[in-house]
């Protein structure tokens, strides 16, 4: 399996408190990893760390590389840049936008990416029907329910076509009939559109079901 993203020693501190500590890890091509572990044990810090929302302590043999590339080296801007390019997000309370519908809210990381606005809503269109949304389209949050709001952001996060998702406790405000539709979601998407997922989770199923559990405990991978 192609490795497709690498952190090497990640620690992170926040003032004497330290959360993470020299965790190294790697994901594969198309490979589906759950981080879970008891609540505080920094698996979130974790994945905003791993999903340059956030970043490590500096220390001198620190890497974060996404296809052979240091991720840690670029600018603030650039790294915005790539991350908008390369990388999807699913957060647990969806993140959408009240004032905008499921279309605009879909294309919104196409739009800061800047290409073309026709084809980002024929795109966008194209996802929220993969993923039965397209009679939504037009709906706003409020009018969406949790599973659909969910199912949005997902759609939210394929729009740039990305080689990695994160997502950071993706079910838990779903009922457990929509999140099995969501983990079922994640595998087919695997294998459409070639893509890994990072998740955080609780959820005992979706851990059982991926390739591969890193388990945090205490800041660090307990084996």
């Amino acid at each position: 399996m192609k490795q497709i993203l690498l952190a090497k020693q990640i620690s992170k501190s926040y003032g004497d408190l330290k959360v993470l500590n020299q965790i190294n890890l790697s994901i594969g091509e198309k490979e589906i990893v759950s981080i879970i572990g008891p609540s505080g044990a920094g698996k979130t810090t974790l994945l905003h760390i791993l999903g340059t929302l956030d970043k490590p302590d500096k220390r001198p043999f620190s890497k974060l590389m996404f296809n052979g590339e240091d991720m840690m080296k670029l600018s603030d801007n650039n790294l915005a840049a790539f991350r908008n390019k390369n990388m999807g997000f699913i957060f647990q309370f969806h993140e959408l936008l009240p004032e905008f519908t499921a279309l605009e809210n879909v294309c919104i990381p196409s739009w800061i990416g800047g290409t073309d606005s026709d084809y980002n809503k024929k795109k966008a269109l194209a996802l929220l029907n993969r993923l039965g949304l397209k009679d939504r389209a037009s709906h706003k949050p409020g009018a969406l329910s949790g599973g659909e709001q969910q199912r949005v952001a997902v759609a939210r996060a394929l729009i740039n076509d990305p080689k990695i998702i994160f997502a950071d406790e993706p079910t838990g405000n779903l009922d457990s009939e929509n999140a099995g539709i969501l983990h079922d979601l994640f595998f087919e998407l695997r294998e459409e559109r070639d893509c890994s997922f990072v998740i955080v989770t609780h959820n005992k199923d979706l851990a059982q079901r991926s390739d591969r559990n890193i388990n945090i405990v205490d800041g660090e991978i307990s084996l």
